[in-house]
């Protein structure tokens, strides 16, 4: 079994003290009855989360401290209100070069971005089409960086580190198994034109949403809040073309995927899916989706209960059964 993260044993009372690394969810800076400043914060990691205090605060003795940012602390577990409390006894920023295992800290996909982004970008080596080679290529190196931490959402479905390329690949190994039965009956279909769409579709995610080094986003970028990401991908598809000398036939057919992939205009999309490969596309986002907003919101739940309703799926409960 691996280390304990520091707040597994706070709320396993495995210690009386503890030490590690953390993330700060919210902090500021309040002074007691007594005149006396201290930090109130909430410490975070992929185990829970947990109020602390720093007492007798000064910055210039303990150091300054963001929201959104990795430290390592040495607190003492206190009761407070039927809860667990942690009194800081030493607190520091995380250093420079200093290495954690994000793993342990926020929400992450579970295999690695490194080994999700070639997978995805082995895909389009094995293209006979020049330009949707190119093209699809061209905008993941382009954008390798951001992929490696970035989330597919706010909220909702794959909101954790490297969430976008595990939407992204899971989608493309759904895809690869509706198309082996498809192709058969319309060997027209081309795989792939339905495989570029995919790896495109949310590429734009990148720039609709603010993330920081944690990878998980806070809010929506302004272009993200005027435009949205089916705007911005079709720009981005525009641009790339533009530069590579892309067939414009090619780009149309990748601009219209990623204006219809919603599905339908109360979804964000103007435009429904027109041709067969748009709509594969289309169909097997939001089973993606869905699916991992159900068994998300099931994870907690016992076998035989029901969820409460949930909005992002029609309002629905779900019910847990015990079949596997």
């Amino acid at each position: 079994m691996g280390r304990m993260r520091l707040l597994d044993k706070v709320f396993n009372a495995s210690a009386s003290q503890v030490e590690g690394f953390c993330i700060v969810k919210s902090v500021g800076i309040k002074t007691n009855v007594k005149g006396a400043a201290y930090l109130d914060m909430v410490l975070a990691d992929a185990g829970g989360e947990c109020n602390a205090k720093l007492w007798d605060y000064a910055p210039e003795v303990h150091g300054s401290y963001e929201a959104n940012t990795v430290i390592k602390v040495r607190a003492t577990i206190n009761m407070w209100k039927d809860g667990e409390q942690l009194k800081i006894d030493r607190i520091r920023n995380l250093k420079p070069n200093e290495e954690v295992d994000m793993s342990e800290l926020v929400p992450c996909a579970p295999q690695s971005p490194q080994k999700m982004y070639y997978e995805i970008f082995a895909v389009t080596e094995g293209f006979n089409d020049p330009d949707l080679k190119l093209i699809t290529q061209y905008l993941l190196k382009e954008n390798k960086e951001a992929l490696m931490r970035w989330p597919a959402a706010l909220k909702l479905h794959h909101a954790m580190r490297g969430g976008l390329l595990y939407h992204t690949l899971t989608m493309l190994e759904s895809a690869k198994a509706i198309i082996g039965v498809y192709k058969r009956l319309y060997p027209s279909l081309s795989s792939e034109l339905v495989y570029a769409g995919i790896i495109l579709h949310d590429i734009a995610k990148t720039r609709e949403l603010v993330v920081g080094e944690l990878g998980l986003a806070s809010a929506y970028s302004t272009e993200g809040q005027l435009l949205g990401h089916l705007d911005l991908g079709m720009a981005m598809i525009e641009r790339a073309a533009a530069e590579l000398m892309i067939n414009d036939e090619t780009k149309m057919l990748l601009q219209h995927i990623v204006m219809s992939h919603h599905g339908v205009p109360e979804f964000g999309s103007p435009k429904p899916p027109m041709f067969p490969e748009a709509e594969i596309v289309s169909e097997v986002d939001l089973l993606d989706a869905r699916l991992f907003e159900m068994y998300d919101a099931l994870s907690g739940i016992v076998t035989g209960g029901f969820t409460e309703r949930l909005w992002a799926l029609d309002n629905r409960q779900l019910y847990k059964h015990g079949h596997e």
